[in-house]
């Protein structure tokens, strides 16, 4: 009869481990599945705004003609950003940094253009225009959003993988830290606005 305890004992401490790392593990790849989510919706965001762009360069084409350079740097750089791509199973801090830097250009290059608009008062009162740039102005608060929810994500999977005893299931399986969004160089100084 002592012999059974004992071995029904055994048994349910084994069982309790087993369960303790099949739970940590499912924990894991839930998080990891999250960061990945919240990748795709950044990456939607910044599509969102890709697409919006030949629009805005195309209504502005019709007003400011002569301000070629100015489009054809926001044409440029969509098609720069476009091209670098993350994969979200392993980002990595050099990874999120070229793809920060590629979008960082596009949005200077939209920058000008939206500066060019001051010089043509048609197009600021023209209801495409003003549409467009509502909703530049909308994408770029959805990026915003997005990018958050992404750090957020990776921050909650980042400490269930660093956290003991869930390091040594991380380490066991093979789950990595994931890299964070981080401000481009120059943005915590406050843009000079000067009419």
């Amino acid at each position: 009869m002592k012999k059974t305890t004992v071995i029904i004992v055994i048994v349910a401490v084994l069982a309790a481990i087993v369960f303790w790392f099949v739970g940590k593990y499912n924990a894991m790849v839930n998080a990891d599945e999250n960061v990945k989510t919240a990748w795709a919706q950044v990456e939607n965001q910044y599509q969102r705004r890709s697409d919006l762009i030949p629009n805005l360069v195309a209504t502005v084409k019709g007003y400011a003609a002569h301000e070629s350079q100015v489009l054809e740097s926001v044409v440029e750089a969509r098609a720069k950003a476009t091209q670098v791509v993350v994969d979200p199973s392993r980002t990595s801090a050099e990874e999120l940094a070229a793809f920060q830097a590629a979008q960082g250009e596009l949005s200077q290059a939209l920058g000008r253009l939206l500066a060019v608009s001051e010089n043509y008062p048609d197009l600021k009162a023209n209801q495409n225009f003003l549409e467009l740039q509502a909703q530049l102005e909308g994408t770029e608060n959805r990026i915003a959003v997005a990018r958050n929810a992404f750090n957020e994500a990776s921050k909650t999977y980042n400490m269930l993988v660093r956290r003991f005893p869930g390091n040594i299931v991380a380490s066991m399986f093979g789950f990595d830290q994931k890299a964070y969004f981080e401000a481009e160089p120059g943005a915590a100084k406050a843009p000079v606005v000067a009419f």
